[in-house]
């Protein structure tokens, strides 16, 4: 019955009142209608979907956290949070049950966790081992092969400094990237730099590949910082720290063109310059490149360090065009996360507990949500009806949480 009301109506009227539902409402109809099902599993109407307008009360927060369940053994989650536009007090609200990422079994060094994306409403978790490709609302993901890295010597071994997910827009395909360094371990076992390797796993092959060492010849004289990634505009951008003539310099941010597969460098606002004491976190303000510029906490913030600078790229690529947005004095924060609707600044406290600042009021609220110090990651997020790209029968499975 369902159904052939559906064929009674115009198609663009039935696109419209599809448009305005969640995805959780939307596969509900996949059940009772095949009319339904053939329209919202089509391309045109997921890339509508995708793109279609929306407001800030259609966003809502992916919020990664760990918890100890065994001894030295963590246990990942997400959660699925959202606001009240009409609360002063910026409360947070499960809207969902939580995600067991049972995949993840991170030990106690979260500087190895990754959280990308979202890239067409597709995100990347990873940890020093495991990769997963994850669509939130349709809980949907697949896991990605290893890479088959295995050293010349078994005194030789690698250490990933960072990570990427993004989309190719001329090849149409989504890709993983993996900067490590190579170590030798002498008789004395002290670690000593052998070379800097980049390995891309293009989704639709379904395997890794390594970077020729031409492109990755400039790298050697960047170190990027844990957890700094962000894909912004088809690029993958981290914040890195230059070596110049032998001497650990100053930030910048390092760039990798997911289409070209070209590296290259942006130059961060020169007061930001100085590592030492210091950090670098990227975010969207406003869907501008953002540079948070704080200090590291500290049991006592000293006065030289009382600070956090907001920093905005106006216009991407354009160095003139940064701008200091806001100063925030006599905050500690522990690890910036995630600036959402445009005001209220995520942070995590030392001791493991989700934090918000507003940036407007100048009000710090501490949220109801905890986990292993250093595990926390966020991401704004918004309904997809992405699938997760699977080649043929021999590519690794898609499953379903």
């Amino acid at each position: 019955m369902a159904d052939g009301i559906m064929k009674k109506l115009p198609e663009d009227v039935v696109i419209y009142i599809l448009l305005r539902l969640a995805v959780k409402s939307l596969m509900r109809f996949n059940c009772i209608s095949k009319t339904c099902y053939t329209l919202i599993k089509s391309s045109t109407f997921v890339n509508l979907y995708l793109y279609r307008t929306t407001t800030s009360k259609d966003e809502f927060i992916l919020f990664k956290h760990c918890f100890e369940h065994e001894r030295n053994r963590y246990k990942t989650i997400l959660s699925f949070l959202s606001g009240d536009d009409d609360d002063d007090d910026d409360y947070f609200n499960p809207i969902i049950q939580d995600l067991d990422v049972t995949h993840l079994k991170s030990n106690n060094n979260f500087n190895l966790d990754q959280f990308i994306g979202p890239c067409h409403g597709l995100i990347a978790m990873m940890d020093s081992v495991t990769t997963i490709l994850i669509n939130p609302s349709t809980r949907n993901y697949r896991l990605l092969p290893p890479d088959q890295f295995i050293g010349c010597e078994k005194d030789h071994y690698r250490s990933i400094q960072n990570v990427g997910f993004g989309y190719d827009s001329i090849a149409n395909d989504y890709k993983v990237i993996r900067i490590s360094i190579i170590y030798m371990t002498d008789r004395d076992d002290y670690p000593e730099e052998m070379d800097t390797i980049v390995d891309i796993y293009d989704l639709s092959v379904d395997c890794w590949r390594k970077l020729d060492d031409g492109v990755i010849q400039q790298l050697s004289m960047f170190y990027c910082v844990s957890c700094s990634q962000m894909f912004y505009r088809g690029i993958c951008h981290w914040v890195a720290s230059q070596d110049i003539d032998g001497n650990i310099d100053e930030y910048v941010i390092l760039c990798f063109e997911m289409s070209t597969e070209i590296f290259h460098s942006l130059k961060i606002p020169e007061p930001c310059h100085l590592i030492y004491g210091t950090g670098c976190k990227l975010m969207l303000l406003q869907d501008s490149l953002t540079l948070i510029y704080h200090p590291y906490p500290e049991p006592v913030i000293a006065d030289e360090k009382d600070f956090i600078d907001i920093w905005v790229m106006k216009d991407y690529n354009v160095y003139e065009s940064w701008i200091k947005k806001y100063t925030i004095r006599g905050l500690q924060i522990d690890f910036p996360l995630a600036i959402w609707k445009g005001y209220l600044l995520l942070y995590q406290s030392g001791s493991g507990c989700l934090k918000s600042y507003n940036l407007n009021s100048n009000v710090v609220k501490e949220l109801s949500f905890h986990g292993v110090p250093q595990s926390f990651r966020v991401i704004g997020y918004k309904d997809s009806l992405t699938s997760i790209p699977r080649e043929n029968e021999h590519t690794t499975q898609v499953h379903k949480f």
